[in-house]
């Protein structure tokens, strides 16, 4: 009798752990990150004779989580490139917003500039006309400002997302190493939701930050950085922390704490959001700050030397009309020297907009790219007769550098923040050429006064007229004065001003030289500052400001679409790895259901030898009582 209860009791506690066990699944189905679960069950050794064998019942061998390793591995790898490219899609989306958008972008501002520029070259007498080049300057300025104040609000929101993200991420690391503990201590005995909970946490951890797991003995797993940086070490979690540039104390880096204090982690040694974010920064918002602000500043520069070019509406050289920053140099933390550098834009043609680095050491200056590290072309020794020329920049060293000293110089991110219109009087709008010119009607020769600038208002202020003649078609006097030779194409210039000739002079041809005089309807300068938008100024003298500020909108916009497309990938690759993951370890319902029937039988069928078993124990003993 004892066997056949032994055996019924078995099944009947063992098949209640399966149904207890359905139940939890049941009751865990859209529980994130649990693991279904199922009980093995092993038949006890029976008892026998060389005759007969008599079976013992049933114990329950396991309890197990039904999950893939290798599954686990692709699920954090892929949370790990979605976290980064959300971060890319959804920032670099916004800053293309901003570039783009109708009320935010430069585009129709910077057309209505132009036609009012436009409108000076129609009437350059009208005060009508110059206020409204002044007002459209000042609207465009603003838009410039604001524009790049949008951009610095999303590099403060980026700085702001990497604190908050690097919090999270110390958040899950500790409670990664505390399940490790706990795991630890139970040994082979270690709950499935345990090691739920821990792969959940891991996975989260690595959409912010990226991971790799190495399995310990003890049944701990160590979390890496896909770089190789350690984050969690059994029970110990590491720290993420975010420290100032050395450049730049307004701009955070990511950083690992260790022994001997912060150690900065370059991009490339994370994922996740971490890794997006600062991607972002690099490669999306940082150029399209400096690219704003090289159109910016070529077109200030232009747009200025344009103005100074010619005289205004009382017969005065022209001043400027903008105003704009020079280029940023900010000296490392850790300099030890007296050295600081003073920057300015030499040549608008040549100007990059890209960040370098300067480096002292052995008693010359090297320089690399800030974001690759390449080296770059640097001439120059630094003093004011002799700056260090790079990039289109004068750079002019004062004080004593020491051996590894740096300086990071931007040469125009930011620069837009500082534009401004500073001629508020239409009649200082230098509208008119500086000088009025005649061919004597004797002249042999096809050439006639053409376009003519002031080169120096000092000199010009005392210039009441001259006298051009030539002494054969290869040279020429002024006023009597050299003679000086002549190259066709090249402008003659004089004390304070020049002056081109369109077409050929012969010898004994003159011109006679006057300047104009106040009031003059000329609008010879108006037409050269009217036309700026459209003269190659960029890259070497191919590209023109506004096919830069084009280019600029569509690289960004070009970003953006990248981002969301390879986001839209990683996002179907995803889902194949989540439906993979639920296949092994997600809860069907309708299995469930099976298996709770299946047991539920199995139980009424064990009680049944329960009972059976009961009934022929109990009619043993009233034969015996008998």
């Amino acid at each position: 009798m004892s066997g056949i209860l032994s055996t019924g009791t078995s099944a009947l506690l063992a098949f209640q752990r399966a149904l207890g066990t359905v139940g939890h699944n049941v009751a865990n189905a859209a529980t994130p990150g649990y693991s279904r679960q199922r009980v093995e069950f092993s038949a006890r050794p029976g008892q026998g004779t060389s005759t007969t064998y008599v079976g013992q019942g049933v114990d329950v061998g396991s309890l197990r989580r039904l999950a893939d390793g290798l599954v686990f591995a692709r699920q954090i790898d892929s949370s790990s490139e979605l976290g980064r490219l959300e971060q890319v899609s959804s920032l670099a989306t916004r800053v293309d917003g901003l570039l783009s958008g109708d009320a935010t972008s430069l585009s129709q501002p910077w057309s209505a500039f132009f036609g009012a520029a436009r409108g000076v070259v129609s009437d350059p007498t009208s005060p009508v006309a110059r206020t409204q080049l002044i007002s459209s300057g000042q609207q465009l300025a603003t838009r410039w400002r604001s524009l790049d104040s949008q951009l610095a609000t999303v590099e403060k929101d980026t700085d702001q997302k990497l604190v908050t993200t690097v919090a999270d991420a110390n958040r899950l690391a500790s409670e990664i190493a505390n399940l490790n503990r706990d795991i630890a201590a139970s040994g082979s005995n270690a709950s499935p939701d345990l090691l739920d909970e821990r792969a959940l946490r891991i996975d989260q951890l690595a959409k912010l930050v990226g991971a790799e797991t190495v399995a310990q003995d003890d049944g701990s797993l160590n979390v890496f950085t896909t770089g190789g940086q350690a984050l969690v070490l059994g029970g110990r979690a590491m720290t993420l922390d975010t420290v100032p540039d050395p450049y730049r104390p307004d701009r955070l880096q990511l950083a690992l704490q260790g022994a001997n204090g912060p150690m900065r982690l370059p991009t490339n040694a994370i994922g996740g959001e971490i890794a997006g974010l600062l991607e972002f920064r690099e490669r999306v918002l940082d150029p399209a700050r400096a690219e704003l602000g090289r159109s910016a500043t070529a077109f200030a520069l232009a747009f200025n030397e344009a103005q100074r070019a010619g005289v205004d509406y009382n017969g005065a050289p022209g001043t400027d009309f903008f105003s704009i920053a020079p280029p940023r140099v900010d000296a490392h933390a850790d300099n030890a020297g007296s050295a600081g550098i003073t920057a300015s834009v030499a040549d608008v043609g040549t100007l990059t907009g890209q960040d370098v680095v300067l480096r002292f050491d052995a008693g010359t200056w090297s320089a690399t790219r800030s974001d690759s590290g390449e080296p770059v072309a640097l001439t120059g020794t630094g003093t004011a007769a002799d700056p260090l020329r790079i990039g289109g920049l004068a750079l002019v060293v004062g004080g004593v550098p020491a051996n590894g000293d740096r300086f990071a110089v931007s040469p125009t991110a930011g620069a837009s923040a500082s534009l401004k219109v500073v001629l508020q009087d239409p009649a200082a709008i230098a509208a008119a050429s500086p000088l009025q010119g005649k061919a004597d009607t004797g002249n042999l020769g096809t050439a006639s006064v053409g376009a003519a600038q002031v080169t120096d208002p000092a000199a010009f202020a005392g210039f009441t007229g001259a006298s051009i003649e030539f002494i054969d078609d290869d040279q020429y006097t002024i006023d009597g004065a050299g003679p000086y030779a002549y190259t066709a194409g090249t402008p003659i210039a004089g004390s304070g001003w020049s002056v081109a000739l369109e077409g050929t002079p012969a010898a004994g041809d003159s011109f006679a030289l006057s300047p104009t005089p106040p009031r003059s309807a000329d609008n010879g300068n108006a037409r050269a500052f009217a036309n700026l938008d459209t003269k190659a100024l960029l890259d070497g003298g191919t590209t023109s400001l506004t096919n830069g500020l084009s280019q600029l909108t569509a690289r960004v916009g070009s970003a953006a679409r990248h981002a969301d497309l390879t986001l839209e990938a990683q996002q179907a690759i995803h889902a194949q790895v989540e439906a993979e993951r639920e296949s092994v370890s997600g809860v069907n319902l309708d299995e469930e259901a099976a298996d709770m029937l299946r047991f539920q039988q199995a139980y009424q069928a064990a009680a049944q030898v329960i009972a059976t078993a009961d009934n022929v124990f109990q009619s043993l003993l009233g034969a015996i009582r008998r």
